[in-house]
């Protein structure tokens, strides 16, 4: 019975340490970002992407705040908060245009997948731009990595934009 109770234990404090495994944390985008353009492969919109980015994340959200050239030469910022339950939330972004976006983690914890829908009006034009924007942390947390992929009327377009603190 000595011998049972020992194999018993062998096989279950084993099992009971394991279920109790702690999950990595998740990466920390918290900071402010500054575009280095000669790491990034930004393609044909590369005037017009974001030179700086300041992140405020916390257990339930993430909120980002983009300053980059609009297309009369200013800088326009836009600030956004998107909670991680992958709510979608909706902002207007360059007059009236719409903004749809979710943010959702990996299963790891290390890479954030922003989804957007955006319906721009260019004088009564709406244009629809579906993409996502996908984050991660490079160089011991120094570096932020951001793939972005969008298909519209005008095309599909893939841009990498690397950032520094």
């Amino acid at each position: 019975m000595k011998s049972f109770s020992k194999l018993l234990a062998l096989l279950i404090v084993p099992a009971i340490f394991f279920s109790f495994k702690s999950l990595p944390d998740k990466a920390n985008f918290s900071g402010e970002w500054k575009l280095n353009e000669g790491k990034s492969d930004l393609g044909q919109f590369a005037q017009f992407a974001p030179r700086t980015i300041k992140v405020n994340q916390t257990a339930d959200s993430i909120t980002i705040t983009k300053t980059a050239p609009s297309f009369n030469g200013d800088d326009v910022t836009l600030t956004e908060t998107l909670p991680f339950d992958g709510k979608e939330v909706e902002s207007t972004i360059f007059g009236s245009s719409k903004r749809k976006a979710s943010a959702k983690w990996s299963d790891d914890g290390q890479t954030l997948t922003i989804t957007f829908n955006i319906m721009f009006d260019f004088n009564g034009q709406q244009t629809e731009v579906k993409g996502t924007e996908t984050w991660t942390l490079g160089d011991g947390g120094k570096t932020l990595i951001s793939q972005n992929n969008s298909s519209s009327s005008f095309g599909d377009i893939a841009a990498k934009g690397v950032y520094e603190k």
